[in-house]
């Protein structure tokens, strides 16, 4: 009996300690830095900062100290889908989209959870902070003539346009696609030819057990001809915690290569 009083104890004490470590993982803030690099006349570089999946976490201090620990500016901030969700108090989605305002010029994309506080209420935070929805539409980047920046509205809702999304009125040379769901790159991929694509709502798994999740871990791969980023996202769905797949923000960093010539794209 004895024995068994001990066995407990050790299985308490270890999920306790076990779910101690998963709440610190969901919580903690990292900003991994990924390098790419493209054909172009221009020269300055491009840095991108995405941020995916909020949810219910706050935007600390610390992580935009973090990214501006580079001492880079930063081109634009890409928020990524899933800003909120259902219950999330609508002054720290809005506290939030400020800090990350304060990082440089704000581009929105729908995630699947947005709409549950209201669609108005997304629109109007993001509009007040400066910012831009991206409506199945394409958009010249502030201060970077050769690329467009393209966002698709979340599949979930039923208003995803890939085709309108991925077409330009205009000459460019370079395209960046953010979508909330990487299961679109495929089809923009059929249709056009980005230099990066970027997305989250995986959550990498969340909570996974070395190769075994619920989803892939987030990853940032280049692809001959384009890079592709999966993130696992800043916060947590359903459940505070994170195991395997810990939280990450992302500062891209485009490095320009001359070119000889000059080849741009016609969309209309």
């Amino acid at each position: 009996m004895k024995n068994l009083w001990i066995a407990a104890d050790v299985l308490l004490t270890g999920a306790g300690v076990l779910l101690a470590s998963m709440l610190w993982s969901a919580h903690r803030v990292t900003v991994k830095r990924q390098h790419m690099s493209v054909s172009t006349d221009a020269d300055e570089e491009l840095t991108v900062f995405f941020i995916s999946d909020i949810h219910r976490r706050r935007v600390p201090g610390r992580l935009l100290r973090k990214v501006r620990s580079s001492g880079k500016p930063v081109d634009l901030v890409i928020i990524g889908g899933d800003l909120a969700e259902k219950g999330v108090p609508e002054q720290r989605v809005q506290r939030n989209v400020e800090r990350l305002a304060g990082l440089g010029p704000v581009f929105y994309i729908w995630g699947n959870n947005d709409r549950e506080i209201g669609e108005e209420r997304i629109r109007a935070i993001i509009a007040e902070s400066g910012g831009k929805v991206l409506d199945n539409e394409s958009v010249r980047l502030p201060g970077h003539p050769d690329w467009i920046i393209s966002g698709a509205d979340d599949p979930s809702s039923g208003n995803a346009n890939i085709t309108k999304t991925a077409s330009f009125s205009g000459a460019y040379m370079h395209q960046l696609i953010a979508v909330h769901n990487p299961s679109s790159f495929r089809k923009f991929l059929d249709l056009t030819a980005p230099s990066l694509l970027v997305g989250g709502h995986t959550h990498g798994g969340q909570i996974r057990f070395g190769p075994f999740g619920m989803q892939p871990r987030g990853k940032f791969k280049e692809l001959g001809s384009h890079a592709e980023l999966i993130s696992n996202g800043f916060g947590t769905t359903l459940v505070p915690l994170r195991f395997g797949a810990p939280p990450e923000t992302h500062l891209i960093t485009v490095q320009y290569k001359k070119r000889s010539g000059r080849k741009q794209h016609e969309h209309y």
